[in-house]
């Protein structure tokens, strides 16, 4: 499969965003990431913040377990039990998880690589386990739900170690550039942009870590092949008056916009140039 560009991707330019100073990465971290479209940022988080959440996230993951087994084959989607755990919204059941998402180094991220008005997009677990292996296909996650401006930040947390063996990212450098691309529908693991890509790059991460990427990023998660569960935070922000863009690509032009405001989950982390809580 070749990238070709999505149908409401027309004329896109990778935009960089220009700063006088910086607040968490180098120079040459943010070139990177313009560059190749993602970075690792090492270190980043203490030992205590990522214990305090991974708590929370744990007992959030044990209930989407319980209520998978209620479904045949123990499956709602892509999320499977005994296979694949996601859990979106943390941050609504939880001040935890709420304080995490806005955590200074989350802020001082989008500060340095997305604008000067930022707000959290979108929060969700990944717990990958390890008695079904699943290798996910490769997508970028502005192909799951188109968002204008299409350039939007992820931030994978990892909870636990991340390995080549576990499941850790790997990404397809450069092809950010194309912006959006067609995705696919395949099973059992959901869309699709391109098949393996020649330079892929694994990006293992160790806790306390930080996988920054655009949300144009190519990328996927290798399986699980260890006993243990690999645990990931995944958290996405946006610049301030993205829409979501409502209709089905397929058939034709968006038929609506949706504002990404939510006043109880996709708080500001970043107003007027300054991290919230500065």
């Amino acid at each position: 499969m070749e990238p070709r560009p999505h149908p409401w991707n027309e004329g896109f330019t990778w935009q960089r965003t220009e700063r006088e100073s910086l607040r968490l990465l180098g120079p040459d971290q943010v070139e990177h990431f313009h560059e190749h479209g993602y970075v690792l940022v090492e270190g980043a988080l203490d030992a205590g913040t990522l214990a305090e959440v991974t708590a929370v996230l744990d007992e959030r993951a044990e209930a989407t377990e319980a209520f998978l087994r209620q479904f045949p084959d123990d499956r709602l989607s892509i999320a499977e039990a005994g296979a694949i755990l996601f859990s979106p919204h943390p941050v609504l059941a939880s001040e935890v998880a709420r304080r995490f998402a806005g955590h200074q180094v989350f802020a001082e991220l989008c500060h340095d690589l997305v604008g000067d008005d930022v707000r959290l997009y979108w929060d969700q677990l990944v717990y990958k386990q390890p008695e079904k292996p699943r290798h996910f296909p490769w997508h970028q996650d502005n192909g799951y739900t188109y968002v204008e401006p299409q350039q939007y930040l992820t931030c994978w947390v990892p909870l636990t170690d991340a390995t080549i063996d576990n499941g850790c990212p790997w990404v397809a450098p450069g092809l950010h550039r194309l912006g959006t691309l067609a995705h696919d529908w395949v099973e059992p693991l959901g869309h699709q942009c391109l098949d393996d890509p020649t330079g892929a790059v694994a990006v293992p991460a160790r806790a306390g870590d930080v996988v920054v990427f655009s949300s144009l990023t190519p990328h996927l998660t290798g399986p699980n092949t260890t006993g243990e569960v690999r645990k990931t935070y995944i958290l996405q922000y946006a610049p301030d008056g993205a829409e979501r863009l409502d209709g089905d690509p397929g058939t034709g032009g968006p038929t609506g916009r949706t504002p990404q405001s939510d006043p109880d989950r996709q708080f500001p982390v970043v107003i007027g140039g300054v991290p919230v809580g500065a």
